[in-house]
């Protein structure tokens, strides 16, 4: 790909907009210069320039948050990027979804919209349990329940989502606000589980309901 159309400063960088590309929620800013540019464009995750360590670094290398690249486009000067992505979990630091969770009137931040103190935006919430379900899958660990599904395989898997759908159905015939969201928060892990086995990530599956708004 060329890329000689872009104008780098005189530090040899351009700021680069991350933008979910399932939401179009802005995730994060932060600047790229042409190894990490085009590392970003060889390996089809984000790779970003630290101007305080003078380093590349790639975005959830640590923290398995990865931003998988769907597409990059430039503006019309060529001084800026805007890097359309798969995000896995959480793209700030922080925790939030999106490093621009916070108001300039002093508005509620993402962290605030809930009286629990251990809140986190749901998205980040799925991302993070996906990830783990990943992990259990690349990784099994003995004793673990996740582990012993992907073990079983997917007529297992298949089982329990039926299961804990029929649970889901008598709770929500009971009236019961409790047991439906028990067995309902049960039958979303399943659901992963599922969508793990299968290699489909949850933001395919974002994508997929919001083609279904348009």
């Amino acid at each position: 790909m060329n890329t000689d159309m872009i104008k780098f400063d005189q530090q040899g960088l351009v700021p680069a907009v991350i933008q979910d590309a399932a939401s179009g929620t802005v995730l994060m800013m932060a600047y790229m210069n042409s190894e990490s540019l085009a590392k970003t464009l060889e390996t089809g995750v984000t790779w970003f320039y630290s101007r305080s360590r003078r380093a590349l670094w790639q975005k959830g290398e640590t923290s398995g948050h990865v931003q998988k690249v769907r597409e990059v486009y430039y503006d019309c000067d060529g001084d800026t990027l805007l890097v359309k992505v798969d995000q896995t979990g959480a793209a700030c630091h922080e925790g939030t979804f999106s490093c621009f969770s916070r108001r300039l009137d002093g508005g509620e931040t993402e962290r605030d919209t809930s009286a629990a103190a251990d809140y986190k935006p749901a998205m980040t919430v799925l991302y993070e349990l996906y990830n783990v379900i990943n992990d259990r899958k690349a990784n099994p660990k003995e004793g673990s329940y996740t582990t012993y599904l992907f073990g079983k395989g997917r007529d297992k898997i298949l089982k329990k989502v039926g299961e804990e759908a029929a649970e889901t159905i008598i709770a929500s015939k009971n009236d019961a606000k409790g047991e439906i969201l028990y067995e309902m928060a049960d039958l979303w892990y399943h659901c992963l589980v599922l969508l793990a086995h299968h290699d489909i990530t949850p933001t395919e599956l974002f994508a997929e309901l919001n083609s279904r708004r348009k």
